[in-house]
């Protein structure tokens, strides 16, 4: 038997989030913002507490410091059942940072990576996270870690593990082809429509999935309000966003990635998969903080019961 429905593997930090910030402070002014407020930020952070908030027994692999922010984490992960014995606290970096300025609308962020930085692939103890039936994993920096990637993924799925990535954005600028390798080794691969375009070269999000679809056979493109779209065994569905009020979208993505991966991980079909994604991602923007407004399995029930049958749109190719 397996001890963890699954394990989350990337960044855990502190997001200072700062809602109504107009100008940036000259030196030696001081402005006043409407709110200030402190919640678990990193995606992988939000990712594993979304789906701990969906039911699943989640244990989380990453690196926080040995100060007073990692141990808000630690307690916040405790609070949602998330089993933190895989976290390795750092000797030298305190936990990270990023300041999330203006979050309801064109969002700005200044980030001290801190201890994540120091979480290395090659590193994982596979022992370990082998105690999961599902790994999810973030982190994914293009040629600087593909062949560590690689690795790690091989001995996953050897050990009998199924495995999810969300690949992120490329800070380098490069976006390595490479990533069509790493795609063969996951059972599900998700992105947003952005990275998607940029990765296969293709501006229509249909010919970007059949691209992809040469190299894995689930694929699973966010697209911000329109919805999400998914390709798997060759055939695309599509399911659009339901209507939210929003005053945070920090987080929007993990939300949708925990309600897909959620479905994945309980036997549904591909549609009622995009469809808790898109549920957790609509409500995750109605609250401050990335898993704030996150809903549990009775809130997911209960949204869908109200709206689903009203709101939901479906298109094949």
């Amino acid at each position: 038997m397996k001890k963890f429905d699954a394990v989350v593997i990337g960044d855990a930090n502190i997001d200072l989030v700062v809602a109504g910030l107009n100008q940036i402070p000259q030196p030696g002014q001081e402005i006043f913002v409407n709110n200030m407020t402190m919640h678990v930020g990193g995606g992988a952070a939000l990712f594993a507490i979304s789906l701990a908030k969906l039911g699943l027994h989640v244990a989380f692999n990453g690196v926080l410091g040995d100060d007073g922010y990692g141990h808000y984490v630690r307690g916040e992960f405790g609070q949602y059942g998330i089993d933190t014995s895989l976290i390795k606290t750092s000797k030298t970096s305190n936990t990270g940072i990023t300041i999330a300025i203006n979050p309801e609308t064109d969002r700005s962020f200044i980030t001290y990576g801190g201890s994540n930085m120091e979480l290395e692939i090659r590193d994982l103890d596979l022992a370990q996270i082998a105690q999961g039936k599902h790994v999810h994993v973030t982190g994914y920096r293009g040629r600087r870690n593909h062949e560590e990637f690689i690795a790690m993924a091989k001995l996953l799925k050897e050990m009998g593990l199924t495995l999810s990535c969300d690949v992120g954005w490329d800070d380098s600028g490069e976006w390595f082809k490479g990533v069509f390798d790493l795609m063969a080794y996951f059972d599900v691969f998700l992105m947003n429509e952005t990275e998607a375009f940029h990765y296969t070269g293709f501006d229509h999000i249909e010919e970007s999935l059949r691209f992809m679809a040469s190299y894995s056979n689930h694929i699973v493109v966010k697209l911000g309000p329109k919805g999400a779209v998914a390709m798997k065994d060759g055939r695309i569905t599509y399911h659009s966003a339901f209507p939210a009020e929003t005053v945070d979208t920090t987080g929007a993505g993990d939300s949708f990635n925990a309600g897909y991966i959620y479905g994945h991980l309980t036997g549904q079909n591909v549609e009622t998969c995009l469809q808790y994604g898109n549920v957790c991602g609509a409500l995750s923007v109605g609250a401050h903080g990335g898993s704030t407004g996150t809903p549990d399995k009775d809130g997911l029930e209960a949204f869908i019961l109200q709206f689903g049958d009203h709101i939901k749109e479906r298109m094949e190719a």
